[in-house]
């Protein structure tokens, strides 16, 4: 027969499966569970010591699923697909995601030091592979940053983020960035060399091919000049 304390977690956790956890009040997890309200507070202190625990339970789920992340021979694809894994996860569980990683109060989930540890391992197998331009710990603290940051605006704004295209630019952008992968763009090039182009022929000044042998005549001065 499972505890009240079990009780109360299980009722907490299918209630953040269709609304948000400010939404949801110690009554109706007082009903769910069959418990008096006291219970809540012996058991946890407070509500938002209830919120604490279930945020913990959601980081095992979440820290389950990363470990099951399959490795491959490239560092970096592993750490894209690690990406993509946190976002599924993210859009999976939009109620208890928000709790995870948007902790109201003091109490704060302590399992997020366990998904840093773990992204700082991917990282570090990175840099054992001579494909990491950065700090270990700043890769990681940038690659989790941005993943949360792009998985809450999924989650706030769906009509505005919700694209899929969003979350791999952003991840391709990043993760490019630390591990010295990223496309150079080439357009940058291109303007700077059109750029002098133009100007040396303003200027008279454009190289002449080798293999040109008109004449060049310099140009006129202007009247006055």
């Amino acid at each position: 027969m499972s505890t009240a304390r079990e009780r109360i977690l299980e009722a907490t956790g299918e209630l953040l499966a269709t609304q948000d956890a400010l939404a949801i009040s110690t009554r109706a997890i007082c009903e769910r569970a069959k418990v008096g309200a006291p219970e809540i507070y012996r058991q946890f202190g407070d509500k938002q010591g209830l919120l604490t625990a279930v945020a913990d339970i959601g980081f095992e789920r979440f820290l389950a699923e990363k470990r099951r992340n399959p490795l491959t021979d490239d560092p970096v694809a592993d750490l894209r697909t690690a990406w993509d894994s946190h976002v599924a996860f993210a859009l999976r569980n939009p109620h208890l995601y928000r709790l995870m990683f948007t902790p109201t109060g003091d109490a704060k989930p302590q399992a997020i030091k366990e998904a840093q540890a773990i992204l700082l391992k991917a990282v570090e197998r990175c840099g054992a592979a001579g494909r990491l331009r950065t700090a270990p710990e700043l890769a990681g603290q940038s690659i989790l940053s941005a993943n949360v940051g792009v998985c809450m605006m999924a989650l706030s704004f769906p009509d505005l983020f919700r694209d899929p295209a969003i979350s791999f630019a952003v991840r391709d952008a990043v993760i490019g960035k630390v591990t010295g992968d990223e496309r150079e763009d080439t357009r940058i090039g291109t303007a700077t060399v059109l750029a002098r182009t133009l100007l040396d022929t303003l200027t008279g000044t454009a190289p002449v091919d080798a293999a040109d042998t008109t004449p060049r005549v310099p140009p006129r001065s202007l009247p006055g000049a």
